[in-house]
């Protein structure tokens, strides 16, 4: 199953689940009869009484230990959310999707053909290539440091018609739209004697 899929089960599953919860608290408090699982008898009861709320105050663990439960949960979450947004990459492109049978392409090596295919064109010093979007409608973002002596707009213009068009063309896509960052390599100013 894939991270994603995961992803939709357990936020639908709590969803549901809050949905559920709110909804009974929501009737409870509107007047109708709690069901059989209900902690408190009715709307006038409250959430938790005096005794609850001081059962453990004594008690020298009960702070640490809640505290720590709730970092727990905040940073299980927290993980959670990185590892879903950071998840950019693409794993594969289906090629040939349109016609009936589909081919299975790993974006990785799109990607570095892509990088390789940039880095022949006169100017570029390096290139870094991520592919993001939907299996079926890849978009690209290129990053590409150029010489000094380098026209920007010429650097785009070759690169559009060149390495991004036979990409688009090998993956049988109409276009493939990218996002391209151009930044010009440091260097050192020269000594002038």
């Amino acid at each position: 199953m894939r991270t994603g899929r995961v992803n939709r089960v357990l936020l639908a599953l709590l969803g549901l689940l809050l949905l559920a919860l709110g909804g009974a608290v929501l009737a409870v408090a509107l007047g109708a009869p709690p069901p059989s699982w209900w902690l408190h008898t009715g709307p006038h009861d409250v959430l938790l009484t005096r005794a609850e709320r001081t059962r453990w105050r004594e008690a020298g663990w009960w702070w640490p230990a809640v505290i720590a439960v709730l970092a727990v949960v905040f940073l299980l979450a927290l993980w959670w959310l990185i590892a879903v947004l950071g998840r950019r990459r693409l794993p594969e492109i289906l090629v040939g999707a349109d016609g009936g049978e589909a081919a299975v392409l790993r974006v990785r090596a799109l990607e570095s053909a892509l990088a390789e295919d940039a880095l022949r064109q006169e100017g570029v010093a390096h290139a870094e290539i991520l592919l993001r979007g939907r299996r079926t409608a890849p978009t690209a973002r290129a990053r590409l440091r150029l010489e000094p002596s380098v026209d920007p707009a010429a650097a785009l213009q070759d690169f559009t018609a060149g390495p991004l068009t036979r990409a688009s063309e090998s993956v049988g896509a109409v276009s493939l739209p990218a996002e391209v960052r151009l930044r010009a390599v440091g260097h050192r100013a020269e000594r002038v004697t």
